[in-house]
């Protein structure tokens, strides 16, 4: 029988382990370079759209809505070949994967992603992120929704989730409750959206960027989560299942 692990981390990818914001200045950039602002404009205008029905960033998907109104420009394949053929290992934060390695230590890493089926286990791959956690990747339409199905395939004592959405992880918690820590790294556009961080619940932790945690160690002592910061020691509660030393 498989032990269950005291601690399994749970990754979010775009804007956590991987800058996104970048990606898509970068797209935004090629396109105007490519087909002009007004056709740009548009891409945009369709991918915005589309990101507001799924709840994810859709490239591909707004490509395709994109095409059925400029099926006579010969030039669209340019598109899907810059978002394949992307670097996005570059685009990983410093020490992304560093900090894989380390908090491997303490549980399993688990990349848990939103995206399409195509581009983003493409990026997960490309980057060196399915690798870096050893093939453990689940990516969702809307992975708030998917706990159940998360549960069972990665069972833990304790979940600890790192995502740069505050909407994710107060869904995420209101459901796991004392079974779940919540770590929001600050980057990223929606990390800085005022209304998200008015609206939603504070995550059990803030860190300023994911290479932070290269400083964290992590124990399970019942329903009590211990993140050990070797410096001044000096204890305080996040909340009364978590604290760590600072």
């Amino acid at each position: 029988m498989q032990t269950v692990p005291d601690i399994v981390f749970l990754l979010d990818v775009d804007n956590t382990l991987l800058d996104s914001d970048t990606i898509l200045s970068h797209l935004k950039d090629f396109l105007e370079g490519e087909f002009g602002c007004e056709n740009s404009d548009h891409y945009w205008s369709i991918f915005e759209k589309l990101r507001k029905e799924l709840g994810y960033a859709d490239y591909l998907g707004a490509l395709q809505c994109y095409r059925m109104e400029h099926s006579d420009d010969p030039r669209l394949h340019l598109i899907s070949s810059f978002l394949i053929n992307y670097p996005y290992k570059e685009r990983l934060y410093p020490n992304a994967l560093a900090v894989i390695e380390h908090l491997q230590q303490f549980g399993p890493t688990v990349i848990l992603s939103d995206g399409d089926i195509v581009l983003q286990p493409l990026k997960i791959l490309r980057s060196g992120l399915w690798d870096a956690v050893e093939g453990r990747v689940l990516i969702y339409v809307h992975k708030e929704q998917m706990l159940a199905a998360i549960k069972e395939q990665y069972p833990a004592k304790h979940y600890v989730m790192v995502d740069d959405k505050l909407r994710i992880l107060a869904a995420m918690k209101a459901q796991w409750k004392n079974d779940l820590t919540t770590i929001f790294p600050r980057q990223g556009h929606y990390a800085h959206d005022i209304k998200q961080l008015l609206t939603y619940r504070k995550a059990d932790t803030s860190i300023d960027s994911i290479s932070d945690l290269l400083n964290y160690g992590f124990s399970y002592k019942v329903d009590l989560i211990e993140y050990n910061l070797n410096s001044n020691k000096k204890l305080f509660y996040i909340d009364v299942y978590c604290s760590y030393f600072i």
